[in-house]
């Protein structure tokens, strides 16, 4: 049965469409302007003008950010740690939260107390800090790793989830002579997919933009991230005029350090952004999923 549709249904959903249009064309024109930029000719670039596409087309700008020899090394350690920190948080605030979600724990109540306090308050930075370099991280790759291991506000997610699936799965796998870890890894673990991939999405994208554990923690450039390398080329002028120095095929008007800057950029942040749309779908399903009781 189809309704007629009135004049106002008519207009409402021109000035939602328009109101949608709108705001996405705002929401990635920045974006889209830094990457037509980063494929522009250098000393074009300071003319202006520049808005939906390349006036003069180079890959200068790209040439001049992989001549870094800091840039392969520091992509391997922004991919292996979100690779590396998503899954073990994954295990490590899965198992957890698996515990919490069973009443015959002892103490469950407590320990979750203990857990949500943490949310409101802690040490503050300079304890922190501290903490970190007397455990032996500073300078150390598992820095980037054991800090991140566990998470409250995820393991509430899991938790809540855990309690919404059917006791029936764990009650028929006990009668087969399963232990508990057997029924987490093997049963409770491969149905848990929403949530896994809503929780895994969150940590990487936060592994793959984080740059400021590694300004704390790091001062050996051979461990440094993209993100803190990008931080120091955008901050620092002269990362052009090594570029242009250790590569001969570059003129000295090739490329700027505002040209690098966007080039990096881009080179930094491409990965997760084409990654993401992929994984969007699994956000309202994994995080509403346990949310309603029946």
């Amino acid at each position: 049965m189809k309704f007629k549709r009135s004049v106002g249904d008519w207009i409402f959903d021109i000035f939602l469409y328009t109101f949608m249009g709108v705001l996405g064309f705002l929401f990635v024109y920045p974006f889209w302007t830094v990457l037509v930029m980063s494929f522009n000719n250098a000393t074009d670039l300071m003319r202006g003008g520049i808005f939906f596409w390349p006036r003069e087309f180079t890959l200068d700008n790209y040439r001049a950010v992989f001549e870094n020899d800091g840039i392969l090394p520091a992509y391997l350690i922004t991919i292996s740690r979100t690779v590396i920190g998503t899954i073990t948080h994954v295990i490590c605030t899965g198992t957890f939260a698996y515990a919490l979600s069973k009443k015959k724990l002892k103490f469950r109540n407590f320990y979750f107390t203990l857990c949500v306090i943490t949310m409101f308050f802690s040490g503050g930075m300079i304890p922190g800090v501290l903490n970190i370099f007397n455990l032996g991280l500073g300078d150390n790759y598992l820095v980037y790793i054991l800090p991140g291991l566990y998470g409250v506000m995820n393991m509430i997610i899991f938790k809540s989830f855990f309690n919404s699936l059917p006791a029936a799965l764990e009650e028929s796998a006990k009668i087969d002579g399963a232990n508990d870890l057997i029924i987490f890894f093997r049963i409770v673990f491969p149905n848990s997919k929403p949530v896994i991939a809503t929780i895994a999405l969150n940590i990487a994208v936060g592994q793959w933009n984080s740059w400021f554990d590694a300004y704390l923690y790091i001062s050996n450039e051979k461990l440094w991230p993209m993100q803190l390398l990008l931080q120091r080329v955008i901050a620092s002028a002269t990362a052009m005029s090594e570029a242009v120095a250790n590569n001969p095929n570059l003129s000295v008007g090739a490329v700027t350090s505002y040209s690098v800057q966007l080039a990096t950029i881009i080179v930094a942040i491409g990965p997760i952004i084409l990654i993401y749309p992929f994984f969007q779908k699994y956000f309202v399903k994994g995080m509403m999923i346990g949310a309603i009781k029946e």
